[in-house]
């Protein structure tokens, strides 16, 4: 193993001890999900994803969705690492707690760099599609130099459920008014599934494919294998894109990877001692070693750059430059509520989830509103990432 590959699976392994170690401190939530897309997730934010923790609402970031809401906790641990100020670790140590940022499920307005409220199953992959058109028109009118973003989405597995077509099936979709490959040739979906066998025959990627999408199907345990399908993915200019990657669900549990054990429910004190002696992970619960966290600060301080330069970048249409979003109040709901409000989160007892990743608005999302009218963003060819975790849990 190299010492870049060595790197990497560490950082990968702070996701998924950040995401046991606050599922099992508030004895509530979705340790497998999180777990089994840590690799995924790091290559996303370490290769892909452009965005600047200390300037959230810089207009042309790209968007990350977590519509597998349930596991919140991947999204939670990723602004912690990267740097995000309101993520912190009492945060994270607060997960699912009355009045914490941490919900069971992330909501729009409770910290930066959550993009919208992902409660509702299949909400999100919908959520993406209008913030890759929106992203597109906003492009069209205002120019590349100022619009040029992407948005990438982590959708729950199990894609029969009727939420998800219509999202699944605009992008491939021939259209009068626009043409789809124009619409969206640049959204990017990533999507995780676990055993379809307990719910569904279906073959989605074949359904998919008749959809009008590019399919592909990688190990989603190995990092090299999602990069060369992402950038892959980035050639195919004229249809959306699925990404099937199989995984693990709760990868690294000893004895519960790869069954619903690990969703839905803490995994137990002893598993998370044996996860923590499988992963090579000799560190006290919430306990990164500097090597690893300073790593990941260095990821979200390389979009730094980028903001600075957007920000002096003219703009073609109208006078002046480009205007910064002005977050909605601190603490409280863009619907009004109070931060908090939402309570606890009860355990659903869904499978995994999808992820998915499509190009977005300039402005700042509303949490309750349309997703074209919602976020600015352009569609571009979606890549839907699949994780199919059906794999044996003893072995990569």
């Amino acid at each position: 193993m190299t010492e870049q590959t060595a790197a990497r699976r560490d950082m990968a392994n702070a996701i998924r001890a950040l995401a046991m170690d606050a599922v099992q401190q508030a004895d509530s939530g979705h340790p497998g999900m999180p777990m089994g897309m840590a690799d995924v997730a790091t290559v996303l934010f370490t290769k892909f994803l452009k965005f600047d923790p200390s300037e959230p609402h810089w207009p042309d970031r790209d968007r990350f969705i977590l519509s597998a809401g349930h596991g919140s906790m991947l999204l939670y641990a990723l602004l912690h690492l990267t740097g995000y100020a309101d993520m912190t670790l009492d945060e994270l140590k607060q997960f699912r707690q009355l009045g914490s940022r941490t919900a069971g499920h992330p909501e729009y307005g409770h910290a930066s760099g959550i993009e919208t409220t992902t409660g509702p199953l299949g909400q999100g992959l919908g959520n993406s599609v209008g913030f890759a058109l929106a992203e597109r028109l906003l492009a069209e009118r205002f120019g590349r130099d100022v619009v040029d973003h992407y948005t990438y989405v982590i959708v729950r597995r199990r894609l029969p459920d009727g939420r998800h077509r219509p999202g699944g099936d605009h992008p491939g979709r021939p259209s009068r008014a626009r043409p789809p490959d124009r619409a969206v040739r640049r959204q990017r979906h990533l999507d995780r599934r676990a055993d379809l066998a307990q719910s569904t025959s279906e073959d989605h990627k074949k359904r998919f494919a008749a959809a009008g999408w590019h399919v592909q199907a990688v190990d989603g345990l190995d990092p090299d294998a999602v990069t060369r399908a992402i950038r892959k993915a980035r050639n195919v200019t004229d249809k959306p894109s699925l990404i099937a990657c199989k995984t693990v669900i709760g990868y690294g549990a000893p004895t519960k990877a790869g069954t619903a054990a690990t969703h839905g429910s803490p995994l137990g004190k002893d598993e998370v001692a044996g996860a923590r002696q499988k992963l090579g992970w000799n560190y006290p619960p919430f306990d990164i070693p500097e090597p690893i966290f300073s790593a990941w600060r260095k990821i979200g301080a390389r979009g730094k750059v980028g903001a600075a330069q957007m920000g002096q970048a003219p703009c073609r249409h109208g006078r002046g430059r480009s205007r910064r979003v002005r977050p909605p109040p601190e603490g409280r709901h863009p619907a009004g509520r109070r931060r908090g409000d939402h309570g606890l989160q009860g355990q659903g007892r869904g499978r995994e989830a999808q992820l998915g990743h499509a190009q977005v608005e300039p402005g700042g999302a509303r949490g309750h509103q349309s997703g074209a009218a919602r976020h600015g963003g352009r569609l571009g060819r979606p890549h839907r990432l699949e994780q199919h975790q059906d794999r044996d849990a003893q072995g990569r």
